[in-house]
This record gives structure tokens, C-alpha cells and sequence, in this order.
């Protein structure tokens, strides 16, 4: 059978590929430590786990849900985002639950996003926002991100491009791959600039509690409602990442032309998965600090593992990796990657997945067990 033309765009998935071949290495023998994804190891609050299993014997808990997700998850929603970041948002209008946030970035892009539309996507950045706009044939302008400028946008630079047909652009602060933050007054003047040229604005914020002292969205900033929408799921913040449980919040009126795609391609999330959320949503603020303990000591074990291969890294990222710097001389990424695969067994990922500004960086994930990163570190310096 002929594919559509539309997958000519697109690739696999860097790590639906590459984590084949490494199940591969293991199968035949290899003991491979895999720090290149960030799949969290840890379990998630014990009362989230008894909430899905007591919710298994609700009368209703096998049929079709909402596709509004139950209006106690919109609530828990709601209350999260108003106790963890001051920010007040209708239950009912303001708030869509996803089956993870990386559905969001698909049912946002086909409803705000026609075939040449522009779409402004960040360099080095999820590869998600590239593939999902190529899918809907949008026209993909990257903007480049760099260390010299903190790995925040120019705006100056953004003010060159023409723009006239760009209708959509897509932040993640706390920023992956790289962990920088985005201050307020950051911020600020990207919802002014996605105002002065009405563009959609979108923040993907599911690392705002990892190893950061200072969570905030996007959707604090005064004027932001009508041109901004954030993405935020339980995935890293409540070891959840299997459960796909997501949310995009924002103006009702974008929200319900997010919820127009999206009742066309589920039937609703699973009951108990729903129940088991809000109870993550009300864990107490002492879950943040004992599983930011847990990371703390494996980012220090990581940075001593960046060190014996002689890379550089920034002690104020956040977030759940660590992005760092080759070494001196050195400028192949995969090359790098590969040598330490098939000479160490050891898995991480090239900082190019993430764009031609992540060349020369590689991406550590911290989850993995101390003991495993203290396995890493004794191969790299034998």
C-alpha cells in the first residue's frame, strides 16, 4: 500500500528507534545502562495507586468517560494551578484533561494550524513540535536558542522574520533540553510580542517542579489569557509517565477549538486513571521536597559522570536532565554517543535530536538509580 504523502515528512521517533537497538544489545548480552530517556523510575505517592484501585469497583468505572475529563479532575486541576502558581482558572470553560500532554501538541496544532501556516518552533526543542507540524503540513520556522542568550528567544531576532502567516509558537520553560529558566520579565515579552503579532503562544510546562526552587506558568503573566495556552502533565512531577495524564489550560474560547479535535479522537480517559490523578494533584508539598532529595543526589553523581568524560554543564539548570557541553575538540554528538554504547555500555542522548542547536551538547537523564550512575561513572573511568 502507498503511505499519504504526509509521511514523507517525518521519521520514527528518535527513541521508539534507537531504544529498539538498545533492547537489542541487551537481549544479546550487553548490560547497558540507559540514561537517555526521561521515563521516571520512581513510584508514584501510594495514595494515587490505592485511589485507581478502590475506583476499579465504581459502578461506572469501565464505560466511555467525558471527553471533558470528570469535573472533579477539572477542580483538582483548577486548585493545583491556583495553590502552586496563583493562577485562578474556570473549571468547567478554562481546563481540558489529555491523555498526556503530547496529544495536546497534536490536537492544538489541527486546530489553529492550516496547510502553510507558520509556526515558530524552538532550536534545540522537543522534537514533537517539529514532527506534529509537519504532519499538518504547517510551514516550520525555527527559532535558535543559545547559550550566549541563556537559551531564551531574541525577541529582536524574532522582530526580523516575516511573520505575517505565523499563527502559532511553542515555548517549554523550564526549558527541555536544557533545564535554563525563563524569568517573569522573559516572559512578559513574549506574551507582548505573540500580542502585538496575534500569535498563539504555547508553554510546555511539565518540568516546573523538578529541582526548581521557583515554579511558575506562563498564565500568571497579566494579559496573557486570549493568546496563551500551557501544557502541563503529571508524567515527571508524579512519576506517572505510564498513565498518560495530561492538561492544556488557557481562554475558554481556545480550549473548546482544542476540545472540537480532540472529542473526534478519543472516547475518554480510563475512570480509575482520572481518580488516581486528583489524587496526585493533592499530595501535600512534602512529596515535591522527598522526590526533588531523590534527584538532587543523582544530578550531583551526574555531573561527576559529565566530568570523567570531560563535558561542561550549567550548575542552575533544572529539570530532570542534565544538558552538557562536549568535551574541548570534540564535535560529533552521535559519534560521541555511539563510542560510549558500544565501548562502555552506556546510553545517552546527542544533543542534535533537539535540533541543529543542540549540536556539540549531549542530554543525561536523571532517572536512574545512584547506584546504576556510580556503575556509569566506574566504566567511564576504566
Amino acid at each position: 500500500m502507498k503511505t499519504a504523502t504526509r509521511l514523507n515528512t517525518v521519521q520514527e521517533y528518535y527513541f521508539s528507534r534507537k531504544l529498539r537497538e538498545v533492547r537489542g544489545l541487551m537481549a544479546a548480552g550487553k548490560p547497558i545502562i540507559n540514561m537517555g530517556i526521561g521515563s521516571p523510575d520512581l513510584a508514584p505517592d501510594p495514595k494515587v495507586t490505592q485511589a485507581l484501585i478502590a475506583a476499579t469497583a465504581a459502578e461506572n468505572a469501565h464505560q466511555y468517560q467525558s471527553y471533558q475529563g470528570l469535573p472533579e479532575l477539572r477542580e483538582a486541576m483548577a486548585s493545583f494551578y491556583k495553590r502552586q502558581f496563583g493562577v485562578s482558572l474556570d473549571a468547567a470553560t478554562e481546563i481540558l484533561p489529555l491523555m498526556g500532554s503530547k496529544e495536546g501538541i497534536m490536537h492544538i496544532s489541527m486546530a489553529f494550524l492550516n496547510p502553510g501556516d507558520g509556526v515558530l518552533i524552538p532550536d534545540p526543542g522537543y522534537p514533537t513540535y517539529q514532527s506534529v507540524s509537519d504532519l499538518v503540513g504547517a510551514k516550520v520556522i525555527p527559532y535558535r536558542l543559545s547559550i550566549e542568550h541563556n537559551w531564551l528567544p531574541d525577541i529582536a531576532a524574532l522582530e526580523q522574520l516575516d511573520l505575517t502567516q505565523v499563527k502559532l509558537m511553542w515555548l517549554s520553560y523550564p526549558h527541555m533540553p536544557t533545564g535554563a529558566l525563563a524569568s517573569v520579565a522573559a516572559l512578559t515579552e513574549l506574551v507582548a510580542f505573540a500580542k502585538k503579532h496575534d500569535i498563539l503562544l504555547v508553554n510546555d510546562n511539565p518540568y516546573s517542579f523538578i529541582l526548581n526552587k521557583a515554579p511558575q506558568s506562563i498564565l500568571s503573566i497579566p494579559g496573557a489569557k486570549g493568546h496563551v495556552l500551557e501544557l502541563n502533565s503529571l508524567s515527571k512531577t508524579f512519576n506517572m509517565a505510564g498513565w498518560r495524564v495530561g492538561m492544556v489550560l488557557g481562554d475558554a474560547a481556545i480550549i473548546n477549538a482544542v476540545l472540537k479535535v480532540k472529542s473526534n479522537m478519543d472516547s475518554g480517559m480510563f475512570y480509575p486513571v482520572q481518580k488516581g490523578a486528583i489524587a496526585a494533584l493533592e499530595v501535600a508539598d512534602d512529596w515535591y521536597t522527598a522526590l526533588n532529595k531523590v534527584y538532587e543526589e543523582r544530578r550531583a553523581l551526574t555531573y561527576e559522570l559529565a566530568d570523567a568524560l570531560g563535558c561542561t554543564y550549567d550548575l542552575k539548570a533544572v529539570g530532570l536532565f542534565v544538558w552538557a557541553k562536549l568535551p574541548e575538540g570534540v564535535t560529533d554528538a552521535e559519534a560521541f554517543i555511539e563510542a560510549l554504547l558500544h565501548e562502555k555500555d552506556l546510553f545517552i542522548t546527542p544533543g542534535t535530536i533537539f535540533g541543529a542547536g543542540g549540536a556539540g551538547y549531549i542530554r543525561f537523564s536523571l532517572c536512574v538509580d545512584k547506584t546504576i550512575i556510580k556503575e556509569a561513572i566506574e566504566r567511564v573511568k576504566n
